[in-house]
């Protein structure tokens, strides 16, 4: 994938359909500890061990409609491709929590891309379920609460183009004062 924000879109998709009520992204970008960490942390059905001993092969997918599943494999090997490393932990009927992190400045890792539009861009298509993005800096911290919009948009969809679009523009604003990497 070209992008950061595309595997935690696919990634975010994978929450999505495993009937989560909520979805927690924290992301970890820190200069200064050479780290960049993308956490996604589910209440949905979570995955047996046996699936999860071999949900990183690439032809081992729950989905019915392809035989092949490449969103947990492609982010496990360009993690560790840019020195850093993947860890996935499911309880079945409890959730999952998938960690990746890279080194920051590894010269091979993939640029962020537009991560604010991937997760409004989900929260719109799953207005039934909370997201809360959490971005940490090295200057501070920042949480997009799609409980906390739903109550000041009083009952307005999320799934509206200019809505969409100005709460893209709010993300971005916030994580820019406190230096993330947009």
């Amino acid at each position: 994938m070209k992008d950061l924000s595309l595997h935690v879109l696919d990634l975010l998709a994978n929450s999505t359909v495993a009937g989560s009520t909520q979805v927690i992204l924290n992301v970890t970008d820190s200069i200064k500890n050479n780290v960049f960490r993308f956490e996604i942390i589910d209440d949905g059905c979570g995955m047996s061990e046996e699936m999860l001993a071999k949900v990183t092969d690439p032809y081992v997918t729950s989905r019915t409609t392809r035989k092949v599943g490449l969103g947990l494999p492609l982010v496990k090997m360009n993690a560790e491709r840019c020195n850093g490393g993947f860890d996935l932990q499911s309880t079945e009927g409890k959730g999952t929590q998938l960690t990746f992190w890279f080194e920051h400045n590894s010269i091979d890792r993939p640029p962020l891309g537009d991560l604010a539009g991937a997760v409004v861009m989900t929260a719109a298509m799953n207005e039934t379920i909370r997201f809360i993005y959490r971005y940490v800096t090295d200057y501070g911290e920042y949480v997009f609460d799609t409980a906390e919009i739903r109550e000041a948009l009083d009952g307005m969809s999320l799934n509206n183009a200019e809505i969409m679009r100005a709460l893209t523009e709010m993300i971005n604003t916030n994580l820019a004062e406190i230096s993330a990497n947009q």
